[in-house]
């Protein structure tokens, strides 16, 4: 077990760790006893120590990259939460710091090539894919600034990324790992067109030619539901998540998808060894998924039914509010997730 320490000068520390443990219930398990609390997600542990104007912390994970994982959530929350009140602060203990981050790797494009008229695939060829095997379905594609050389993020002392800025700014972009090749050392990822492909993404996977350079970074963000019967909800940005869901199901699997896309033409091919139904919605004929959705009743979903929708900002929080007040669902039976928001401009990768 790999462990890091630090603390902080804070006028409010009791305040910012209880901050601290109510972020983290959306994400993990947390909890404050008194002036201790206590931070547990799927990367590792963290303990809080709140005495004399002072907030300590400790973390723990199973290896190199869950350790810096835990080491940046901690820092980024406790910069949102204190603000002007942050000071500069390093760790002890385990961890590295320089270098490339250990769940960074630089790809180059193999091949790209559309799999329907909106949806393009582009391979990419790296070392040491194992990492991206478990831990989460999703990656951050990291693109360098046209025609210069890309200059990628090193580990500063207070375990975070430091990224490029000004002319060497990196723009990055989430997106699901559709496949992996460990022999051949690839990975699929498929990208959505639109917006004139004139989005990082797009203009990348249009683009994209054998021997181009991005950048990757992951997994991270939600993982294969651990339930042999399931409702999924998504538009096309989530298709290649739930294609990896259906793949993974068993045999005793029983599956209700629901997948809208702009026409006949963007469906495609899913394969699953269990009992599986897929609806497709197509918004060319009104159809529209938060209406499927937010359709579904306690007597449809059931007592062991996990219920999983990946979407756009706006149906993400209709949804959710059904899942949560209608159905009354707890954390453990569903999963939520905004993929995308419209008219969300490009954003530097440190911020992405």
């Amino acid at each position: 077990m790999l462990q890091a320490a630090s603390e902080i000068y804070l006028d409010d520390p009791v305040g910012i760790a209880e901050r601290l443990c109510r972020h983290y219930n959306e994400h993990g398990t947390a909890s404050m006893a008194g002036t201790k609390g206590l931070i547990e997600t799927i990367y590792g542990r963290a303990f809080l120590v709140a005495d004399d104007g002072r907030l300590s912390f400790r973390v723990e994970a199973d290896d190199d990259t869950s350790l810096i994982y835990m080491k940046m959530g901690m820092i980024h929350h406790l910069r949102e939460f204190a603000g002007d009140d942050m000071a500069t602060l390093a760790w002890t203990g385990d961890g590295l710091t320089g270098g490339y981050p250990p769940f960074f790797r630089e790809m180059k494009v193999v091949e790209a090539y559309d799999i329907t008229p909106k949806m393009r695939r582009v391979v990419l060829k790296g070392e040491n894919l194992e990492r991206f095997t478990h831990n989460g379905l999703h990656i951050r594609l990291i693109f360098p600034p046209e025609g210069r050389k890309p200059v990628w993020p090193v580990l500063g002392t207070d375990g975070c990324p430091i990224w490029p800025e000004g002319e060497d700014a990196l723009t990055a972009r989430v997106y699901t790992i559709r496949s992996l090749d460990l022999v051949k050392s690839e990975m699929a990822v498929d990208i959505l067109r639109h917006d004139g492909d004139s989005t990082p993404g797009s203009a990348f996977a249009i683009g994209a030619k054998p021997g181009d350079v991005v950048g990757v970074t992951g997994p991270g963000g939600g993982g294969i539901p651990d339930s042999g019967s399931l409702f999924l909800f998504g538009d096309e940005t989530a298709i290649p998540a739930i294609a990896r869901i259906l793949e993974d199901a068993g045999h005793n699997s029983s599956i209700r998808a629901y997948i809208e896309v702009a026409d006949e033409f963007e469906e495609q091919s899913l394969t699953c060894k269990g009992r599986c139904d897929i609806e497709w919605l197509y918004r060319a004929r009104g159809e529209r998924l938060v209406d499927a959705a937010t359709a579904v009743t306690l007597d449809q979903i059931g007592d062991d039914t996990f219920f999983w929708a990946a979407c756009e900002f706006c149906d993400f929080k209709t949804i959710r509010k059904h899942c949560r007040t209608t159905l009354k669902l707890p954390r453990e039976r569903h999963l939520v997730v905004a993929y995308w928001r419209k008219d969300l401009p490009a954003r530097p990768a440190k911020a992405a």
